[in-house]
């Protein structure tokens, strides 16, 4: 699985002319399941980014994951992490898992950031969805965890 995670003050993403999830301080997770991607890498990144220090303690330092600060979640899928632009001018998505093994990998995903104490939105996985963030920082990461074999 593939993520690139955002710390906000606040995100808000729509899908179908409604709001499909909203939080305040936190984190955006965009997430993109893999060919190949089970239950175990899916719980292994969720946990990696609950505990993961990016946010900030009282001496500026971010020394604090999401846990310690009681942030948010809002995950989105995101297939497009998977693109391979190598060759030619059109990306690839052959990485990317179909829709029917994806779409239950990302429940999962944020099943398990809510059961390590996170509050979790989602995303409409699927549809097309307008995206709405205010960065904190601007503290972005780009995490890959790779499926054992």
């Amino acid at each position: 699985m593939k993520a690139v995670v955002q710390r906000v003050s606040r995100a808000e993403v729509r899908a179908l002319g409604k709001v499909a999830g909203k939080i305040g301080h936190g984190m955006v997770i965009f997430v993109c399941v893999l060919e190949g991607d089970g239950e175990a890498s899916s719980r292994a990144l969720a946990e990696r980014i609950a505990r993961f220090r990016f946010f900030v303690d009282d001496d500026g330092k971010m020394n604090l994951s999401a846990l310690d600060t009681d942030a948010s979640a809002l995950v989105i899928s995101q297939f497009t992490l998977a693109a391979d632009g190598k060759k030619g001018r059109r990306p690839s998505f052959d990485r990317a898992a179909r829709p029917d093994v994806a779409r239950p990998l990302y429940e999962h995903f944020a099943e398990c950031l809510a059961d390590l104490g996170l509050t979790v939105a989602r995303g409409a996985f699927g549809e097309h969805m307008d995206v709405e963030c205010v960065g904190d920082g601007p503290v972005t990461f780009s995490l890959e965890e790779i499926p054992a074999t």
